[in-house]
């Protein structure tokens, strides 16, 4: 669906004419292997492309926050890090690399499988609803925007637990985490979600699945009122995080707690920016050849290739929001289809060709189209403490050909 809509942007870029103003943003091939931005008309072309960009990307508008503020936190760290060293160029994830975040053979799988993975730091309470003990541990997380129609395929928590050198003991604790139904009196009641083993001399990583709490949250969202976490030494003896060395969510930022949810969108109706795109092109289409008849130096009729074209994300202001990449390379596909055909062609395009010379009123040539998409992973923020690693597929052109 995708892989639709950003050629016809990329369309809509090249028949606007180059001898205006403002800047669009876009760096586009221009023949000579040379590559020049686009100029548009006015502003209010480059807010109308930022607009089905940011549509492209499911995103109504930009995310009011500042990532200077919150680089350091671990749940974008974590994400940082899949996305540096787990996520390869086609996509799929790498085995090498994995020892700092402890993730497991299943972890690393539904990251392949996953097309959205989001993180959310931890809070210390529910606002409005403080709650204290000597032994228990309450972590609340917002998943107030967090739609029932998302298909989750995992959620974990992540805990990091700090080496303890005054303590020499390997021996085992459990660190169990409840869903807190309700609280009344100051007593908790509370339902079992599920426990991992840790030991004294443990130092990094500790993930819980935490699905059954989170599915219900989304459920019935004014029911969230956090997790109740609690460490036994032995089925009578309780201890308290701190004892075994889990920072807490006021600890150093890159070790604080957080939820990581991986998820497997759905598909996202785009049929008005498709709509709206194909008008603007055909109102457009005079421009491009009025253009073409007083540019005597462009290149009309090279072979089919791939070109160049990127947007850089500074020209609209993104770098605040989004992380990472820093610029997407979209690449695009022109020039001529004619016999003898060359290159990375279809049987059928050569028959359309072979055709086409004989009988070129009624059939015309094949045209100039990818022949392989990659997808490309973007890194942002939501808001200040949810970050957001979503995979697009069919984003990037790798090779062209005639079809």
């Amino acid at each position: 669906m995708h892989k639709i809509y950003i050629i016809e942007i990329i369309f809509v870029l090249i028949i606007f004419p180059t001898n205006c103003e403002v800047l669009s943003g876009f760096y586009i091939d221009d023949g000579f292997n040379r590559t020049n931005i686009v100029k548009l008309d006015s502003n209010i072309q480059k807010e109308d492309i930022e607009h089905k960009l940011l549509n492209i990307l499911d995103l109504p508008n930009k995310p009011r926050t500042r990532k200077s503020l919150i680089i350091e936190k671990s749940a974008s760290t974590f994400l940082l890090n899949i996305y540096k060293n787990i996520l390869t160029s086609d996509g799929e994830s790498n085995q090498e690399d994995m020892d700092e975040h402890n993730l497991s053979n299943n972890i690393i799988n539904i990251i392949d499988q996953s097309d959205l993975i989001m993180t959310f730091s931890a809070q210390n309470t529910h606002p409005g609803n403080p709650f204290k003990s000597n032994h228990s541990r309450k972590i609340w997380f917002n998943m107030s925007e967090i739609l029932d129609t998302e298909d989750i395929i995992a959620t974990e928590l992540r805990l990091y637990q700090e080496l303890n050198k005054n303590v020499k003991s390997n021996k085992a604790y459990n660190i169990t985490a409840y869903r807190i139904a309700r609280e009344k009196n100051g007593r908790q009641i509370k339902h079992y979600i599920n426990s991992v083993k840790t030991a004294i001399n443990k130092e990094g990583w500790i993930s819980l699945n935490i699905s059954q709490a989170v599915e219900h949250w989304i459920k019935f969202p004014k029911e969230n009122r956090g997790l109740s976490l609690v460490v036994y030494a032995d089925h009578k003896n309780i201890m308290t995080l701190k004892d075994i060395g889990i920072v807490g969510v006021s600890g150093i930022p890159e070790k604080q707690p957080f939820v990581v949810m991986f998820f497997k969108t759905f598909i996202v109706d785009h049929s008005e920016t498709h709509k709206t795109l194909t008008r603007q092109t055909r109102s457009t289409e005079f421009k491009k050849q009025h253009h073409n008849q007083n540019n005597a130096h462009t290149p009309t009729h090279h072979r089919c290739k791939i070109n160049s074209l990127y947007i850089n994300f500074e020209d609209y202001q993104w770098q605040d929001w989004i992380i990472a990449p820093t610029r997407y390379n979209a690449y695009y596909c022109s020039g001529g289809c004619s016999f003898p055909l060359t290159g990375d062609v279809t049987n059928h395009a050569i028959i359309q060709s072979v055709v086409h010379i004989k009988v070129s009123n009624k059939l015309p040539q094949p045209n100039c189209a990818p022949t392989k998409l990659s997808p490309i992973s973007v890194l942002y923020y939501v808001n200040d403490n949810k970050i957001a690693l979503k995979k697009y597929e069919n984003m990037i052109v790798d090779s062209c050909g005639c079809q």
